[in-house]
């Protein structure tokens, strides 16, 4: 492992360098991995399994035909190399666990009586080991249960693989039956197509996801886009310009600029009026967010967040739902103005980020 120093802090990693694909082909030559679910990290991590010479296979319901097609159609074959979720399970010697949370939770039963005593039970997220009290996921003592969690999603583990920068993953040993847990999962999360891996637990994982994805990366940040295009609309503003200053301007130019070489660069290559508005206004907007984030950490530490997860997503209408939730945002004003936005950039640029992505769906998690 390499020792990286991390604002002061040091912390082992886990690189291609330490790690490379070939060791990872070594320690998983003898292993059938069965990717159970094909709706969001699935596709994503068996792709790029397969891609590297694992031996992968796909275990998908066939009710959810879109899904069952969309595995066909990236080339996985029925009875060779796409099964059902059970006979899968049966056939893997690790065994992913990509269906949602919600639906781990259901097909957990029929998943627990096909391990075997040395098999490897994967997850991409702490929630169901972490809150077995109310999934009721508890392994039994005879195998390896280990995490690899994606920091990102289905989207980007794919295209990051496929322009070769990887993305980066924490991993983790909750069980080591075998005592080849930690290599396994080492060996898992290189093939999946991590830049680099850093240790983690499982409960580490889950509380700061379920904060981090109601919070800056998906929940607060949609919030506050909403808060600040409907004032701007308000006093007046064009939905153009509403939308280009708020969301606009931060995807295509600014948030690149913090991820190549961070917020201090970020803001000093900003006009001084950006920068000295910025600097004034950032302790405000912490000090009016920092008590929700802290009522956030503690509803997901005590399990609030994920019993609204499992009792919600659990229902046989949420499907339903989330498609009326998700069409009132994209049919907002706000979004539609987003849609003619991206329109007209240049279409060259669609075309490549269409073909990156071909085959892969969305969020990170299930």
């Amino acid at each position: 492992m390499a020792v990286i120093d991390f604002g002061g802090v040091k912390e082992t990693v886990v690189t291609r360098k330490e790690f490379p694909i070939a060791k990872a082909r070594k320690v998983l030559k003898n292993e059938t991995i069965a990717v159970l679910g094909y709706g969001v990290q699935g596709p994503a991590q068996s792709l790029n399994m397969k891609d590297n010479n694992l031996n992968v296979i796909v275990g998908q319901s066939k009710k959810y035909k879109k899904d069952w097609d969309r595995a066909r159609n990236d080339g996985w074959v029925p009875g060779e190399t796409l099964f059902d979720l059970e006979e899968a399970a049966e056939r893997g010697t690790i065994v992913q666990m990509l269906v949602s949370d919600a639906a781990q939770k259901a097909i957990w039963p029929d998943v627990k009586k096909r391990l075997n005593e040395g098999d490897a039970l994967y997850f991409s997220h702490g929630f169901s080991i972490v809150y077995r009290d109310q999934t009721k996921i508890i392994p039994p003592e005879n195998v390896d249960v280990i995490l690899v969690a994606p920091k990102g999603s289905g989207t980007s583990v794919r295209r990051n693989f496929l322009s070769g920068s990887g993305i980066n993953s924490s991993f983790a040993v909750h069980q080591d039956f075998t005592q080849r847990a930690e290599e396994r999962c080492m060996a898992v999360g290189i093939g999946v197509g991590s830049a680099y891996l850093f240790p983690t637990t499982f409960e580490h994982e889950v509380f700061s996801d379920l904060t981090g994805e109601r919070g800056v990366l998906m929940g607060a940040l949609a919030g506050i886009m909403e808060a600040q295009y409907q004032v701007l609309r308000k006093k007046g503003h064009s939905p153009s310009e509403a939308f280009n200053e708020t969301v606009e301007e931060l995807t295509e130019s600014l948030i690149r600029l913090v991820s190549e070489n961070g917020m201090d660069w970020m803001y000093a290559n900003c006009s001084a009026t950006a920068q000295r508005g910025a600097l004034d206004w950032k302790p405000k907007f912490k000090k009016a967010v920092l008590p929700l984030f802290e009522d956030l950490y503690e509803r997901v530490k005590d399990g609030t967040e994920t019993r609204r997860v499992l009792t919600v997503c659990g229902k046989p209408d949420y499907q339903e739902r989330l498609t009326k939730e998700l069409a009132e945002i994209g049919n907002s004003e706000m979004w539609l103005a987003g849609k003619a936005t991206r329109d007209l950039r240049p279409k060259d640029k669609a075309k490549k980020i269409t073909k990156a992505t071909k085959g892969v769906a969305g969020r990170k998690s299930n």
